[in-house]
């Protein structure tokens, strides 16, 4: 008669961007055991103030931390439901000298250290002791100290090649299925193509036979591939196959969420904002918005001038793009007055994306720009804040990322990618070719 295994209970020590990257992190270790260094809370209390997402994320899991407060948080743990294991308030550990030789300087990443380095001396004979932080150094520190280190997993999208190859190549036996494709008002069957692989909902082909190709969408709702065929957008041709299938979701009525993703040069902004433009009479508003992410981790507060001149800097590129279209027609035209009149009636608002916290989100044409930059919990909460008629769409490159604790698995928008992959309501277009110029094509190939 076989026996069943004892799942061994692990101790989970959580560092303070781990509970900055996602407040409800608490909940997701099972029956395992978590710590939180009083440490961290001292520094959550330097992000509890302002409007940017991570002062919220901060707002938040003290809220999370409210709701279970009792004195077993210092004595023993207190129970986080049926089948979960204990939340416990570490406080201050006095570091060994092993640690004090090798980090001798009183940080908070030290303090947090010297918490788990003494759960791990004191129990890690009988139960492992894990540090869970989304700093690289940190994780290597802990493991020289033979801790047990890793970044927090539960957000993080294992197949990545998906995001890469949202646009499918295929090779047809029957010419004859691409002509009737582009003759056909209501599609073609998709068992026609010879498709190795069910699509998923909006996914965009490039069909081939011998010398003839056609850019084909299949229609989730009647299970039938329909042409796609290259439209001007406000001023905007398409360059290649995938800025043409980007133009195509942007323009889906049916497709209320879309992520574009590329390297720079692309142009997933400027399809995003053309397509916003030639739909405005859809929308009451059009907002184009990015994440700020400051250099070097300083805060805009260093930069000189009121706020406008200290958001300036960061908001360009978004009226970069916006120049470029307006480029595309003489100043005397109406349609180059129509963007003037949009922006001065603020029917068309480029701003930061902290600054849309509070608005309302109905019949609203959103394009959030530099996604990668957000958390999986962020991208979560603005799109929760649709309201009917609002389209949104995320752009980036998920592997420019400025934050220190994201990476190409972890971003808000790979996360995105992944999640709504097959969703009725949602498409996604990655980018390859890059198309600003071919110096700067070379340079993002070779540099």
């Amino acid at each position: 008669m076989a026996t069943a295994v004892k799942k061994v209970r692990k101790i989970f020590v959580l560092d303070t961007n781990v509970l900055l990257h996602d407040y409800k992190c608490i909940h997701n270790f099972d029956e395992h055991d978590i710590i939180v260094p009083i440490t961290a809370l001292e520094e959550l209390d330097r992000f509890k103030k302002g409007n940017n997402m991570i002062n919220y994320h901060a707002r938040e899991f003290t809220r999370e931390l409210d709701k279970l407060s009792g004195d077993k948080l210092f004595n023993g743990g207190l129970s986080l439901g049926r089948g979960k294991g204990k939340l416990s308030i570490e406080t201050g550990r006095v570091a060994s000298e092993k640690l004090k030789a090798s980090f001798p300087e009183n940080t908070p990443d030290h303090r947090i250290l010297s918490i788990a380095e003494h759960l791990h001396l004191n129990k890690g004979t009988t139960r492992p002791v894990i540090l869970i932080t989304k700093d690289i150094n940190l994780r290597m520190k802990a493991k020289s100290l033979g801790i047990m280190a890793q970044d927090y997993h539960n957000d993080m999208v294992q197949n990545i090649e998906d995001i890469y190859e949202s646009v499918k190549s295929n090779d047809v036996e029957d010419g004859t299925v691409i002509s009737d494709m582009y003759e056909s008002m209501e599609g073609v069957p998709v068992g026609r193509f010879g498709l190795s692989k069910k699509p998923t909902a909006h996914q965009y082909f490039i069909f081939r036979n011998h010398s003839r190709s056609g850019l084909g969408h299949f229609d989730p709702f009647n299970h039938v591939i329909n042409k796609v065929e290259k439209t001007r957008t406000y001023g905007i041709d398409p360059r290649n196959a995938e800025q043409t299938f980007a133009l195509d979701a942007l323009s889906r009525p049916e497709v209320q969420l879309v992520a574009l993703t590329g390297k720079a040069g692309t142009g997933k902004t400027l399809l995003a904002l053309a397509a916003a433009i030639h739909q405005r009479k859809m929308y009451t508003q059009i907002f184009l918005a990015r994440p700020i992410i400051p250099l070097a981790n300083r805060d805009i507060g260093y930069l000189p001038g009121d706020v406008e001149d200290k958001i300036g800097p960061y908001m360009q590129p978004l009226f970069d793009n916006l120049s470029v279209i307006k480029q595309k027609f003489k100043q005397q035209s109406k349609e180059f007055s129509r963007i003037e009149e949009m922006q001065q009636t603020e029917k068309l608002v480029i701003t930061p994306l902290a600054y849309i916290r509070g608005r309302s989100l109905s019949r609203v044409f959103f394009i959030v720009d530099e996604a990668q930059n957000l958390t999986p919990h962020e991208v979560k909460t603005i799109i929760t804040r649709a309201g009917e008629g609002t389209k949104m769409v995320f752009t980036g490159d998920i592997q420019q990322i400025d934050s220190p604790y994201l990476d190409t698995k972890s971003n808000g928008l790979t996360y995105l990618a992944d999640r709504m992959k097959g969703q009725d309501i949602f498409a996604h277009v990655h980018l390859v070719k890059g198309e600003r110029s071919y110096l700067a094509d070379l340079a993002s190939n070779l540099l």
